[in-house]
C-alpha cells in the first residue's frame, strides 16, 4: 500500500447513471458534456503523454513509451533524435506481437505491484551503447536494433521471461525464467542457467512480495559494472503463512495459496549472493546474523570492488548501508553508515556511488528529506537542509560538482528542479511555472528531460537546457482545438487552494476544491470528500488533475480534499504523527475538513459525502463509523478492516505488531467501532485482490450481517486491487454514482 496506489484510485464519481449532467449543474458554460464513457474511451483525453521517459547512454535519443490513439490500454516505444528533434515509433507492439499471450500469474502479480496498467510495450533496457533496446513482450525477450529497427527475438519458449536486463558493458541479457537466473550471451547466442534451484517457495533473482509491494525494489539481482559478476537474492518463502485467495470469475473459481505475510507472522529468509560468471563460483554475502530483516537495496560502486547493500531491522528502526567485498562476503566494517528513528526509516531510490569510492545518498535525519555526501574515508557532510522536502535526485555531475535534485523549498503543492553543488550552497531552482515537475538530467549536465503540468496544463515533455532554456518537444500535448480535451474546456473547472487548521490545533492542512459555477449561497449544493489519509500519498498539489474530477464537477458536486497529518512531502513529523495509532488523527483531520466544508455557504451541509479505495478505503470506514451521522453516504473501496490482515512490512512499520502493539491494532480496526454503524455505507471489493485480500470485506460483511445492520455492496469477479479494464471501470463509476445519487440528492 504505497503511495504509488493514489494511481489506482478512481479519483471522482458520476452523479447520475447515464453520465450526463443533471439539471442542477446546468450552467452557462458552453462546450460538450464529458461522459463517462468518452472518459474510458481513446485517445486518452489528457492527450498524448510520454511515459518512461529516458536518455540513451549516447546521449543522442531520448526515448519514451506512448499510449497508442486507437486504444489508450497498449503502449508502443517512441525515440526522438536528439540533432533533428525527429520523433518516430522505435517499436510497435502490435507489430512485433499481434496477440500477445496470457499473462502468469507472476508477471500479473508483478504489474499488480508496479501498479503497470497498461499492456504492450511496459518497460525496456538500453544496452550500454545506445545501439539497441531490450524490450519484453509477448513473454518474450527482443533486442531491437535503434538504426535499423530489426528486433531479434532472443528467446522463443514456452515458459515467460521476466525481469530482463542488458548487462552494463552490453555482453549479455539476463533474465527470470521459472524463478531461476538465466544470462544469453549476445555474442554467441549461448544461454545458460545461473540458478538451478528455483522452484516452489524457492526463488532466485526475484523480489518477494513486500519487497514489490512496499519497497518499491522489483527486481532481486544486480550486474556487477564489468558484465563479470551478478549479485542475486534468493528467497526462501516456506516460513511464510500461506493464504487461500479464491480468484472468483465469471466462469468459475480458482483457489491460489498466496504466500502472504500477514502482521507479527514470519517473513521470506532473504540472502544475497555474488555468482562469478566465468567460473560459476557463488560467494554468500555477509547480512549479519539476524535473518529476519529486510534487504532493501543493492547498488555495485563504480569500480566493482565494493557491494553497497541497504538493510533494514524488522521493526524498520534502523538502516544500514553495508560495505561489502563481493570477492569474500565480508564487510568493510569501518564505512558502515547506520541511521536509526524512534518512529520509522522510509526508503528511496537515491544511492549514488561516485567514482573515488565515495557516495550521495538521501536521510531524513533531520526531519525533513536532504541529500548529504559520504567521502571514501567514511567522513560526511549535510549538503542540502532546511524545513523543506527533497523528493530525488535528478543527476550529478562530478566534474563539476553538481548535483540536481526535484522538491520543493517554496510550497509542497509545487515540484520544482534545483541544483546545488557538492559544497553545500544555497539550491538554485532551474525550473519555472506553479505546478510540478519531473526530471531527468544527461550525462555530465549536458542538458535535461522535463515533464511538467499544472491545473491549466496537461502533461507536456521536452529537452531542456540545464538554464531550464526549451531546446526540444518530446510530447508538447498543446491544448489547442486538435486536443482530445477540446470539446470539453468549456465546461473545466479548476480548483482552489488554501489550508485550515487541524485537529491540534496548530498544524496547516492543504485543502483543494472544485465548485460548479452555480453552487452558490442560494443554491448549496451537495458536496463529496475524496479521502486517502495515509502515509506515503499526497491528494493535494497543483498539477494537471484526473479528469474523474471534472465528471464529479459536472454532475453538480462540490469537490474537496484535504491532506491530513499522516500524508507525505511535509516531513517526517508531520508523517510519523500517526506512528502506533493509525485511523484516529487522521479521522480527526477530516472532520476538521468537514467543519471548514459545511461552513461554506455554497455547501448543503447535510448532503455531503465520503469515499476512498485502499487507505481511503479504510478511512471511509473509520470516519464514518468514529462521526456517525456527520457524513450523509459513504463509499469504501478495497479497504483495511483490520491491521493484522495486512502484511509485516507496510503495517509494522507504522503500527509495531499486534503482540507489542494490542491497543493500536484494536483502536485501529473498523470492527471496534461497528456501534457507530449509521452512516448508509457502499463497500467495493476486486474478488481476486492480492493486496488487500477480499477476506477484509467478507469479515466485514459477516459481521454487518451478524448485527442486522443494511449496507451496500459491490464485487467484481477475478479483478484485484485495481479495477483495471475499461467496460469494468465505466460500470464502477456508474455504481458509485448511483449510490451518491441516491443519498445525496434524494
Amino acid at each position: 500500500m504505497r503511495a504509488t496506489l493514489a494511481a489506482l484510485l478512481p479519483l471522482a464519481l458520476i452523479a447520475c447513471e447515464s453520465g450526463e449532467t443533471p439539471p442542477a449543474a446546468d450552467t452557462q458554460r458552453a462546450g460538450e458534456r464529458l461522459t463517462i464513457e468518452r472518459l474510458y474511451g481513446s485517445p486518452d483525453l489528457t492527450g498524448p503523454t510520454a511515459r518512461v521517459v529516458r536518455f540513451s547512454p549516447d546521449g543522442s535519443r531520448i526515448s519514451f513509451l506512448r499510449a497508442r490513439e486507437d486504444d489508450r490500454t497498449v503502449q508502443d516505444l517512441w525515440a526522438m533524435d536528439v540533432e533533428t528533434g525527429r520523433s518516430y515509433v522505435l517499436v510497435d507492439a502490435r507489430q512485433l506481437a499481434p496477440e500477445e499471450r496470457e499473462l502468469t500469474e507472476a508477471e500479473i502479480q508483478y504489474r499488480e505491484r508496479a501498479r503497470i496498467t497498461a499492456t504492450g510495450v511496459v518497460s525496456y533496457d538500453w544496452d550500454q551503447a545506445g545501439d539497441a533496446v531490450l524490450v519484453p513482450l509477448d513473454g518474450d525477450v527482443f533486442y531491437v536494433n535503434v538504426e535499423t529497427g530489426e528486433a531479434r527475438r532472443l528467446t522463443e519458449t514456452e515458459e515467460f521471461e521476466t525481469d530482463a536486463k542488458v548487462s552494463p558493458r552490453g555482453g549479455y541479457v539476463s533474465f527470470i525464467r521459472e524463478q531461476n537466473l538465466w544470462v544469453h550471451d549476445l555474442a554467441t547466442g549461448e544461454e545458460r542457467a545461473l540458478t538451478t534451484e528455483g522452484g516452489g517457495a524457492i526463488s532466485w533473482g526475484m523480489a518477494e512480495f513486500v519487497a514489490q509491494e512496499e519497497m518499491s525494489r522489483y527486481t532481486g539481482y544486480w550486474w556487477s559494472p564489468d558484465d563479470s559478476r551478478i549479485a542475486v537474492a534468493r528467497v526462501d518463502e516456506n516460513p511464510v503463512m500461506v493464504v487461500e485467495r479464491f480468484g472468483i470469475s465469471a466462469e468459475g473459481v480458482s483457489v491460489s495459496e498466496q504466500r502472504y505475510p500477514r502482521a507479527g507472522t514470519s517473513n521470506a529468509i532473504v540472502t544475497l549472493h555474488v555468482i562469478d560468471l566465468a567460473t560459476g563460483e557463488v560467494v554468500d554475502m555477509d547480512l549479519g546474523s539476524e535473518t529476519d530483516i529486510y534487504l532493501n537495496r543493492v547498488n555495485w560502486s563504480r569500480s566493482g570492488g565494493t557491494l553497497w547493500v541497504q538493510r533494514q531491522n524488522r521493526a524498520q528502526t534502523q538502516w544500514d548501508l553495508l560495505a561489502l567485498d563481493p570477492t569474500t562476503g565480508t564487510e568493510y566494517a569501518t564505512r558502515r553508515i547506520t541511521e536509526t528513528a524512534d518512529t520509522w526509516i522510509n526508503l528511496d531510490h537515491d544511492l549514488h556511488p561516485l567514482s573515488g569510492g565515495g557516495l550521495i545518498y538521501l536521510s531524513e535525519q533531520s526531519g525533513f528529506r536532504h541529500i548529504r555526501r559520504v567521502h571514501a574515508d567514511g567522513s560526511a557532510m549535510d549538503i542540502t537542509s532546511g524545513n523543506w522536502v527533497v523528493d530525488g535526485i535528478a543527476g550529478i555531475d562530478e566534474d563539476s560538482g553538481t548535483i540536481w535534485f526535484t522538491g520543493w523549498m517554496e510550497t509542497p503543492l509545487e515540484r520544482h528542479l534545483y541544483s546545488v553543488s557538492f559544497d553545500g550552497a544555497v539550491p538554485e531552482r532551474v525550473t519555472q511555472g506553479n505546478g510540478r515537475w519531473s526530471a531527468s538530467v544527461g550525462s555530465g549536465g549536458s542538458g535535461f528531460i522535463g515533464t511538467y503540468s499544472d491545473v491549466e496544463t496537461p502533461p507536456h515533455t521536452a529537452l531542456y537546457a540545464m538554464d531550464g532554456t526549451r531546446i526540444a518537444w518530446v510530447e508538447e500535448n498543446p491544448l489547442n482545438d486538435a486536443h482530445p480535451y477540446a470539446p470539453y474546456l468549456a465546461r473545466h473547472v479548476s480548483p482552489e487552494y488554501g489550508t485550515l487548521t487541524a485537529a491540534d490545533g496548530e498544524t496547516d492542512l492543504h485543502w483543494q476544491i472544485y465548485r460548479p459555477d452555480h453552487c452558490t449561497a442560494s443554491t448549496p449544493c451537495p458536496a463529496i470528500v475524496q479521502v486517502y489519509g495515509g502515509p506515503g500519498v499526497q491528494t493535494v498539489h497543483r498539477s494537471w488533475q484526473s479528469l474523474r474530477d471534472q465528471m464529479l464537477v459536472q454532475s453538480g458536486y462540490v469537490l474537496f480534499k484535504v491532506d491530513n497529518r499522516g500524508s507525505t512531502n511535509r516531513g517526517h513529523a508531520f508523517e510519523a504523527a500517526l506512528h502506533l495509532r493509525m485511523g484516529i488523527l487522521e479521522v480527526e483531520d477530516q472532520l476538521a475538513g468537514l467543519d471548514w466544508l459545511q461552513a461554506r455557504d455554497f455547501v448543503d451541509a447535510d448532503r455531503v459525502g465520503l469515499w476512498g479505495w485502499s487507505y481511503g478505503g479504510y478511512m471511509t470506514l473509520m470516519t464514518t463509523l468514529q462521526a456517525p451521522g456527520r457524513f450523509a453516504a459513504g463509499i469504501a473501496g478495497a479497504p483495511v478492516t483490520d491491521w493484522a490482515l495486512y502484511d509485516t512490512h507496510y503495517t509494522e512499520r507504522f503500527m509495531s505488531t499486534p503482540q507489542e502493539n494490542a491497543e493500536g491494532y484494536e483502536a485501529g480496526s473498523v470492527f471496534a467501532h461497528l456501534d457507530g454503524y449509521e452512516t448508509p455505507l457502499l463497500i467495493i471489493h476486486g474478488m481476486a485482490d492480492d493486496n488487500v485480500t477480499f477476506d477484509h470485506s467478507t469479515r466485514l460483511f459477516a459481521e454487518l450481517q451478524e448485527r442486522g445492520e443494511l449496507f451496500e455492496m459491490m464485487t467484481y469477479p477475478g479483478q484485484r486491487h485495481g479495477i483495471r479494464p475499461p467496460p469494468l471501470q465505466i460500470h464502477l463509476l456508474k455504481t458509485q454514482m448511483a449510490f451518491f445519487e441516491r443519498h445525496l440528492r434524494e
